[in-house]
């Protein structure tokens, strides 16, 4: 049969990217849609054309199905690709796009409305003879009545839900009402359907899922599990293949039962089987997920099958290309997902600006993502940045191969999970596999102290160091001996101030000759070289011991250093990157929605406004001393003051919220 010649891709981000490439492969055309957020993202720019969606938010275009049939239609293509989440599992969707004429690349409508739809497949699951965890369906008043004599916790479900979207754990009858109105409400704004079940909360689970691959001509086979049971707010952030758990008894068994649960339903595409496995290893059907997943890379690294190839053959209706007996599990792949979050903060989203982006490379290292450098992490979507795969001999090579790829990996302006991912991997639970989908609730502190501990185990005398050579070799001096021709002087003394977050340190240079520089920091006197420099890296030695940074700049003009995988903002006094009076201007400082932040680390000395207080554009809101000087920061517009985030003798980093303006013009 012959292939697509064109295909539209109804999504956006590093899925987008990745179909592209597997689009490119098979010398399949491309079309991209995007909404106003991504004019310029990456997928955008790498598809054959691209369609604008227009603005408005995700139900005006991601998930406008009108829209996507009408560019797909004008487009001449002749297949959709949903990749996942917004509609990969609408069955409105694949029927509107088989009404066009157009392939839906991925089951049929019925399958999805099957499979997609929670209720009806733990019908199909207990059919087709898999366990099942003890529920019950209905309305949210019938299922308040009916699941009084259910043992507690239980756990409410999205009929139409996934990705950790559409779940509440209950922990007694009295809180079921309103959890049950809360979750149908939930699920009714994001999935369009306020179905809601209630099962049987399973304590301590090991959450495991079977990659299933049918075609249109009867075969269906398994590419083996996948574990996924860290996860944080009910999201999987570590994935591995195989899984540690599970003895080859099982593996089979739970295998054989995906198999079975896709055949009764003569399921033709990808999908995942997902299982609950208890401390017994029993397992217990969860759901299915009816389109290509989040963490489809680990089984590829395993298996080295193309999943989003096979999607697009089996929907252009060629039959499979290996069987059962094709498929071998080879070596251990794990998957990290990389969110603009902030740990620290219960994994708050951290959307914002990267000021630098410089992912890992090496041998058995992938890297899934939309960013080719320095961008904007959109609120409007989820803080998935991208998703990082190593592949190994074993599950110790493979989580070593992960240390040091997230260790090489460097992301500056945002908070990110990086370093949270790095420890979890040295926490002694996760290395003996002692999980459950509950081992971030239990070890998040400990692990996060274990960050804070790294952090403050530097040596913050390196940085510095690095930072002002750095800033020196980017001066456009000579490297004339004398320090007047290569520091810009501020004051009438030779010597120079640095800073990264609340360290300050003195130095003074004491010579210099090319790379050479002879300096004294803080009254002890070091041998300095630079090695190599680049825009965003700098490796040098100090006293003959040899150090790497990653730097960046933000809009404000402040230093971003990486150093140790631990991100300090740096500046010097005699650079004077801004006057001493600061307006907050919004976004292009740092600043948005009201939110004013300071421009620098610093003591807070006065706070002139108060909740509710008018204040015009040019007051005064707080002054903040920084290296010595009084720094007044001032309001970007006329305004109401909506919250004063600090109060005087503070110490405030630059990411700190000062004050929340409810601007006039807002």
């Amino acid at each position: 049969m012959k292939l697509f010649d064109k295909i539209l891709i109804a999504n956006r981000g590093e899925i987008a990217v990745r179909i592209i490439r597997t689009a490119r492969k098979l010398g399949i055309a491309t079309v991209a849609v995007y909404s106003h957020h991504d004019c310029d993202a990456l997928h955008v720019t790498m598809a054959d054309e691209a369609w604008p969606l227009g603005e408005g938010d995700l139900k005006d275009t991601y998930l406008n199905i009108g829209l996507l049939i009408s560019i797909a239609t004008d487009a001449h293509c002749d297949a959709i690709h949903p990749g996942y989440g917004f509609l990969s599992e609408n069955a409105l969707f694949a029927s509107a796009c088989r009404k066009a004429g157009i392939v839906f690349i991925g089951p049929s409508a019925e399958a999805i409305e099957q499979m997609g739809n929670k209720i009806s497949a733990r019908r199909l699951a207990e059919k087709a003879g898999l366990p099942l965890a003890v529920g019950m369906t209905g309305s949210p008043a019938e299922l308040a009545l009916r699941a009084e004599d259910m043992p507690y916790p239980v756990l409410i479900k999205a009929a139409a839900g996934g990705g950790g979207k559409g779940m509440r754990i209950v922990q007694s009858a009295g809180e079921l009402p309103a959890m049950l109105e809360a979750t149908s409400r939930e699920a009714a704004s994001y999935f369009g359907d306020g179905s809601v079940y209630v099962e049987q909360f399973i304590g301590n689970p090991r959450h495991i899922e079977v990659q299933i691959v049918g075609d249109r001509h009867g075969q269906v086979v398994h590419l083996y599990e996948r574990e996924c049971t860290i996860q944080r707010r009910y999201q999987k952030i570590v994935e591995e293949s195989p899984s540690p758990t599970l003895t080859p008894e099982v593996r089979q068994q739970i295998c054989d039962a995906a198999v079975s649960l896709a055949s009764s339903i003569n399921y033709s595409s990808v999908g995942t089987i997902e299982f609950l496995v208890d401390e017994s290893l029993k397992f217990y059907f969860l759901e299915m997920n009816t389109r290509i997943q989040v963490e489809h890379p680990v089984t590829e690294m395993v298996t080295g099958v193309d999943l989003v190839e096979e999607q697009i053959l089996i929907a252009a209706g060629l039959p499979m290309r290996f069987c059962q007996d094709d498929i071998k599990q080879k070596g251990h792949a794990f998957e990290c997902r990389i969110y603009a979050e902030d740990p620290a903060a219960g994994f708050l989203p951290s959307p914002g600006m990267m000021t630098l982006f410089a992912p890992p490379h090496g041998t058995r290292v992938r890297l899934d993502t939309a960013y080719k450098g320095p961008g904007e992490v959109s609120s409007a979507f989820d803080p998935m940045i991208a998703k990082l795969i190593v592949h190994g001999a074993d599950r110790i090579t493979a989580g070593s191969r992960m240390v040091a790829a997230l260790n090489d990996f460097v992301i500056q302006g945002i908070k990110t999970n990086i370093l949270y991912l790095k420890q979890l991997f040295h926490h002694p639970e996760f290395t003996k596999n002692n999980i459950s989908t509950a081992f971030c609730d239990l070890h998040s502190e400990a692990i996060n102290r274990m960050v804070e501990e790294s952090r403050n185990h530097v040596q913050m005398d390196i940085p510095l160091i690095g930072y002002l050579l750095y800033s020196l070799n980017n001066t456009g001096s000579n490297y004339d001996s004398s320090v007047w021709n290569n520091i810009g002087y501020w004051r009438l003394d030779p010597k120079i101030r640095v800073g990264a977050g609340q360290v300050v340190s003195d130095v003074e240079i004491l010579s210099r000759r090319g790379n050479f520089c002879h300096l004294s920091f803080d009254g002890r006197n070091y041998e300095t070289v630079v090695r190599h420099l680049e825009p965003t890296k700098l490796d040098f030695s100090v006293d003959g011991h040899t150090f790497e940074i990653r730097l960046s700049s933000d809009v404000k003009g402040y230093m971003h250093l990486t150093f140790e995988g631990h991100e300090f903002i740096c500046y010097r006094n005699d650079i004077l990157i801004h006057h001493d009076f600061f307006a907050a201007t919004g976004s292009s400082a740092g600043n948005s929605g009201g939110r004013i932040t300071p421009p620098m680390p610093g003591k807070v000395i006065r706070v002139n406004v108060v909740e509710g207080q008018v204040v015009g554009k040019g007051d005064v809101l707080v002054v903040v001393e920084s290296m010595k000087m009084e720094n007044s920061i001032a309001a970007p517009s006329s305004g109401t003051v909506r919250k004063v985030g600090v109060m005087a003798g503070q110490m405030v980093d630059t990411d700190k919220v000062l004050v929340e303006l409810e601007e006039e013009n807002s």
